[in-house]
């Protein structure tokens, strides 16, 4: 007997070693450390001029794992440059306290703020057409300081933020990746960075308007930055809920991602960009000339879905825009436009697919304000080929410039450009955080 089960015994073993051999590869694939990947070579502006790193070179000391505000701060470490890799397990809530308690809007109120008294100050009717001043105005700012401290969080050189797993959460949360260099934010979903004060300006727009002050991501001065596969909304409290005071919407939430103040070599990749008002602003004023030569991005693989408008508006800078797909729900009454031609801006438009099963029209996508130029080519309109520009031009003729094709560069930072088609289905299929190949 001895002999016989000696035999089954190798028969087991070896059958054994040779399923952990044929599962080797599919296991190795699944536990891939994505914390540690780095820009590929010619994906976009930020591949440009030694590419982007973020904190893959970061020692073990360096390494965290988060799980809520407190440890996420630590790890950050004031914004520090030291090489750093922070890994968000599950959903990270900033507006806690120091115990890890949430904090809501009456908890920042300080200095005897209040909506309804700061309402009945700045009522136009009594008030009239001045900025808000006196004392609700001070109480307003103290309060908004108080929100501020918890969540602007500011992110240094060389460091990559990455979820883990599928279901990595930042809520309220904005980034500051402002005076940065070499920074990777991926498979993260951030949302609802919601401000319990907004300001009242009665001059904003003609009729006055709520300014809010938080995007969910602010690139100020930051350059070789890669954002991929996040996803960005105001998922929890959307602005189409909110209250209307002075006959204007009282906004909570302001861009999604803005990139302005001469931020530099960016590209944004596979991420979506959902119900919400303002999307991404390149550039942030007519004015700001310094802006000349900066603002390098590239927009590919990205879905803009029930998105009103900036997506993206663009300011001076040379912007390639390919193979995005767009969506606007048919009952989408409030869309303005989705691609924003201003001041000196390159907009290089290539292979993008939009679907507005709705009222919208192809001559509503573009809005042109100051610009002068926008290249466009292989745009799908609801699945049929459409020319953006020429559209553009006849229909916009007596209110807005026409445009011409030369943008004044070529973009060569990328790999192969899909159809606008087959991006359609690959985006659908793949942005977003949870969904790294």
């Amino acid at each position: 007997m001895r002999p016989r089960q000696s035999l089954r015994f190798r028969q087991v073993a070896a059958l054994t070693t040779l399923l952990a051999l044929l599962c080797v590869p599919a296991h190795a694939d699944d536990s891939r450390d994505i914390s540690r990947d780095t820009l590929a070579p010619n994906d976009g502006w930020a591949s440009a001029d030694g590419g982007t790193t973020g904190g893959s070179t970061a020692d073990d000391a360096h390494v965290f794992t988060v799980r809520d505000r407190s440890e996420l701060v630590r790890a950050l470490d004031g914004g520090s440059a030291t090489p750093k890799i922070i890994r968000v397990a599950g959903t990270i809530d900033v507006n806690t306290d120091d115990d890890g308690d949430h904090l809501d809007c009456a908890d920042y109120a300080t200095d005897g703020y209040g909506t309804k008294k700061y309402l009945a100050a700045y009522d136009p009717r009594t008030w009239g057409s001045a900025r808000p001043s006196g004392p609700q105005e001070e109480a307003r700012q103290a309060s908004a300081a108080r929100q501020a401290e918890r969540i602007e969080l500011a992110v240094g050189s060389n460091t990559t933020i990455v979820g883990l797993g599928d279901s990595a959460v930042l809520k309220g949360a904005s980034l500051q990746i402002e005076g940065a260099d070499n920074v990777i934010v991926r498979n993260l979903e951030l949302r609802d960075a919601y401000d319990c004060f907004p300001v009242w300006q009665p001059n904003t727009g003609g009729l006055g308007d709520w300014k809010t002050a938080y995007d969910n991501i602010w690139l100020r001065g930051a350059t070789h930055v890669w954002i991929d596969h996040v996803i960005l909304s105001d998922k929890g409290h959307p602005d189409e809920q909110e209250p209307t005071y002075f006959g204007r919407n009282y906004l909570r939430h302001d861009g999604l991602l803005d990139i302005t103040n001469a931020s530099d070599l960016v590209t944004v990749s596979w991420s979506r960009f959902a119900d919400h008002d303002k999307a991404i602003l390149v550039g942030n004023g007519d004015t700001a000339t310094g802006d000349r030569g900066k603002l390098r991005v590239t927009l590919h693989h990205n879905e803009f879905e029930s998105v009103v408008q900036r997506a993206p508006r663009v300011r001076y800078g040379q912007v390639h825009l390919y193979n995005n797909r767009y969506v606007v729900p048919a009952d989408a009454h409030d869309y303005r436009y989705s691609i924003g031609v201003s001041t000196e801006s390159a907009i290089f438009a290539e292979n993008n697919a939009f679907h507005t099963p709705g009222h919208i029209e192809v001559a509503d996508l573009v809005k042109s304000w100051n610009g002068s130029a926008l290249h466009q080519s292989g745009t799908l309109f609801n699945g049929f080929p459409v020319d953006l520009l020429a559209i553009h031009n006849a229909y916009n003729s007596g209110s807005e410039r026409d445009l011409t094709a030369d943008v004044g560069w070529t973009p060569t930072l990328h790999t192969k450009i899909d159809s606008a088609g087959a991006a359609d289905r690959a985006v659908a299929r793949g942005a977003g955080a949870g969904r790294i190949p």
